[in-house]
């Protein structure tokens, strides 16, 4: 998941560079929606892992 975010950052900047405004945006909301959703799944799969095992 953050490595499509990083894809998405990347194509976002590269898009900047060459004037693409519209473009750029849309990469750069992509990839930060993709960098919540990855987090997200980090801090539920962290909660999930302290559980006790139940018997």
């Amino acid at each position: 998941m953050f490595g499509w975010a990083i894809t998405f950052l990347v194509i976002a900047i590269a898009a900047g560079i060459f004037g693409f405004a519209g473009l750029a945006g849309t990469a750069a909301w992509i990839a930060k929606v993709l960098f919540v959703v990855g987090l997200a799944a980090v801090l539920i799969m962290l909660v999930m892992g302290r559980r006790p095992p139940t018997v």
